[in-house]
């Protein structure tokens, strides 16, 4: 577990070539029309390529998902940059909850936009790695739990926003009941190979909106909930 403490910071130790090259994917990721400049500065800062093994370091800052093990992937950064976006648009969160550590990269991106990450993953080795990755780039105001949070996480809820790396069939209302008034929450809902990214927002105590914003195709979330389905 990482316990609160504060990083805005650029990691240490990164070669002027990695720079370069994250500088080119950052020139790559405007053209394609992600505008917000805060999302764009913190991919420029933050070193991608220690979120991959080794063996796949050279790819690290080419426009598409690469696997992490355990049947996970990171996600392509314009999906990664798209989601932020949309989720921060004219918005500074002070509690976030991202279910689905993964390699921490994501995480890592959050932490430098929001005051408190919350990040859950299933997984006691992926928990392990991430934060070994994120305390040794300096990226402290994280906490990182294991757990199974494919139907909420109520643990330091309510949340300012929630996201979902993974996709999920159905998407439970514990989610939705966990936000802020005011609150966001980005989801991946429905079954490959198109799903659609939704983004909910809570107007009043028993009122939300969703939009759909796009559509993309991401692995599951481990004990994803199934919706009921009809069979002969």
């Amino acid at each position: 577990m990482i316990h609160k403490r504060d990083l805005k910071s650029v990691p240490r130790g990164i070669g002027m070539t990695s720079q370069r090259t994250r500088d080119r994917l950052v020139t790559r990721l405007r053209e394609a029309g992600i505008q917000d400049e805060r999302v764009l500065e913190v991919m420029r800062a933050t070193p991608r390529h220690i979120f991959v093994d080794e063996a796949l370091a050279s790819r690290a800052y080419e426009d598409s998902s690469l696997p992490i093990g355990f049947g996970q992937t990171i996600s392509q950064p314009f999906i990664v940059a798209r989601m932020t976006e949309v989720l921060l648009k004219d918005f500074s969160p002070t509690r976030v909850l991202e279910v689905g550590t993964g390699s921490g990269y994501v995480t890592a991106l959050l932490a430098s936009l929001a005051e408190h990450v919350y990040s859950v993953d299933i997984n006691t080795e992926m928990t392990r790695t991430a934060g070994e990755k994120l305390a040794d780039h300096g990226i402290i105001n994280v906490v990182l739990e294991t757990g199974d949070a494919a139907r909420g996480w109520d643990a330091h809820a309510p949340y300012d926003v929630i996201v979902l790396t993974g996709s999920l069939p159905l998407l439970p209302d514990n989610f939705k009941q966990a936000l802020t008034v005011g609150g966001r929450l980005l989801a991946i809902v429905g079954d490959a190979p198109a799903m659609d990214v939704v983004l909910i927002t809570r107007v009043g105590e028993s009122e939300w909106t969703q939009e759909t914003l796009f559509e993309t195709d991401l692995p599951p979330l481990i004990n994803a909930p199934e919706p009921d389905r009809f069979s002969l």
